[in-house]
C-alpha cells in the first residue's frame, strides 16, 4: 500500500489564528449527526425568518458525542448569549434566579446533566420555560406575597446521559428531544484530520483513520487519543504523525484496534480467567479486581456490552465468543447458547 501524504496544516494563515478550542463553532463545521444537524438547520432558518427564539430543546446520548457543542455552536448561529450552568450546581431556586434575570432576549440558558436538578429547582423552572416568568414567594405565614417577574424570552437547552431519570412534566417543556448516536471512524477521521490542523500537528490519513478505529465511536475519546499521540510524536519523532507512530503510539497506551484499554481487557481477563466466562454477579468482580462497581457498571461495562464482548443476565455477566476470540482463548464447549443470546438476556 502507498504511503499516504502528510497532511500538513494550512500555510497561509498564521499558527495564531488557528481555533485553540477544538470545539466547532457553527453548525456547518459539524461532523457527524447529519440527521439532527438537519433538522437544527431548518428551525434556526425559520427562527431567523420569523424573528422568534430557538424553543427549548434537550440533547441527550452518551457522554462525548457532542451535546455540549450544539449548546455553544446554537448560540453562535442566532448571534445571542449563552449562559452555562448544570444539574448539580442548582441545588435550591435561588441558585437559577440570576441566571434567569440576567438573561436576554432570544439568548439560550444551557444546563448540562438537567436530570440531577432537585425537584423544587425543576417545578420552579416550570413557568419559565412555558411562561417566561417566575414565581417570588417574599415573607413568610400568613404575611407570604407572591411576586410574579416577567422574563425576557429566552431558550433552555438541557443535555442529559439519562434521559429516562427526567420526570415526564420537564421532558413535555421541551419542544425539540434530539438523542445523539455513536459516530463512524470515517466520521471521527475527518474529526481528527480538522483538529489536527487546527494544533498545527501534520498528520496522514491513514493515522487518522487508526485513531479513529481505536476511539469507540466518542469524538471525547478520538480528541484524547490525538492529544497522545500528538505529544508522543513531538517527543520521539519530528512532530508529524504517520501511520507507524500512531500505532506505536496506541500501543504504549494500550489501546487496542477494538478500542479496549487495559482496564476493559483486565475486565474480560478476570471475566473469562477466574470466573469461567460467568455468569458472575458484579459485586464478585468488583471485590476480584479490587475496583468500586460504579467504576465498572457506568466507566467499563457499557462498551464491553454495546460491542457484544459482554452481556447482562439474570444470573449475572457472561463474557460472549467474541471476548474469548479478542484475548486468544478457546471457546469452551460448555458455553450454554442460551445465555449467550443477547436477545434473550436482559440488558439492564
Amino acid at each position: 500500500m502507498a504511503r499516504q501524504p502528510i497532511l500538513q496544516p494550512d500555510a497561509s494563515k498564521d499558527p495564531k489564528e488557528y481555533d485553540s478550542a477544538l470545539r466547532p463553532r457553527w453548525l456547518r463545521e459539524v461532523i457527524g449527526q447529519k440527521a439532527v444537524v438537519q433538522r437544527l438547520q431548518i428551525v434556526l432558518k425559520a427562527c431567523k425568518k420569523l424573528k422568534e427564539p430557538l424553543s427549548h430543546m434537550l440533547f441527550d446520548g452518551p457522554p462525548g458525542l457532542g451535546k455540549t457543542t450544539f449548546a455553544t455552536v446554537l448560540p453562535n448561529e442566532m448571534g445571542t448569549a449563552l449562559q452555562l450552568t448544570s444539574g448539580p450546581a442548582l441545588t435550591k431556586p435561588a441558585d437559577l434566579l440570576p441566571f434567569l434575570t440576567n438573561l436576554e432576549e432570544g439568548s439560550i440558558l444551557f444546563i448540562d446533566e438537567i436530570h440531577r436538578l432537585p425537584r423544587t429547582v425543576e417545578e420552579f423552572i416550570y413557568p419559565a420555560m412555558e411562561d417566561f416568568r417566575v414565581d417570588i414567594v417574599l415573607g413568610e405565614g400568613m404575611n407570604a406575597r407572591t411576586i410574579s417577574l416577567k422574563l425576557k424570552r429566552f431558550t433552555l437547552i438541557g443535555a442529559t446521559t439519562r434521559s429516562g431519570m427526567l420526570s415526564s412534566p420537564l421532558r413535555d417543556r421541551f419542544k425539540m428531544h434530539e438523542h445523539l448516536e455513536f459516530y463512524s471512524p470515517a466520521e471521527l477521521a475527518e474529526i481528527l484530520i480538522i483538529n489536527a490542523r487546527k494544533l498545527n500537528t501534520p498528520i496522514t490519513e491513514e493515522a487518522a483513520q487508526e485513531i479513529a478505529i481505536r476511539s469507540r465511536g466518542t469524538p471525547r475519546i478520538a480528541n484524547s487519543r490525538l492529544w497522545w499521540t500528538r505529544h508522543f510524536a513531538a517527543s520521539e519523532g519530528d512532530g508529524s504523525i504517520d501511520l507507524a507512530l500512531a500505532k506505536t503510539a496506541l500501543e504504549m497506551a494500550e489501546v487496542d484496534r477494538a478500542g479496549l484499554d487495559k482496564q476493559d481487557r483486565r475486565y474480560l481477563e478476570t471475566l473469562i480467567g477466574v470466573f469461567a466466562g460467568g455468569p458472575v454477579g458484579i459485586e464478585a468482580l468488583s471485590a476480584t479486581m479490587n475496583l468500586p462497581v460504579d467504576t465498572l457498571s457506568d466507566e467499563i461495562e457499557p462498551y464491553l456490552l454495546r460491542e457484544q464482548f459482554t452481556i447482562r443476565t439474570p444470573r449475572g455477566r457472561i463474557a460472549t465468543s467474541k471476548a474469548y476470540n479478542l484475548l486468544g482463548k478457546e471457546v469452551p464447549i460448555k458455553e450454554n447458547q442460551e445465555d449467550d443470546n443477547p436477545s434473550q438476556s436482559t440488558l439492564f
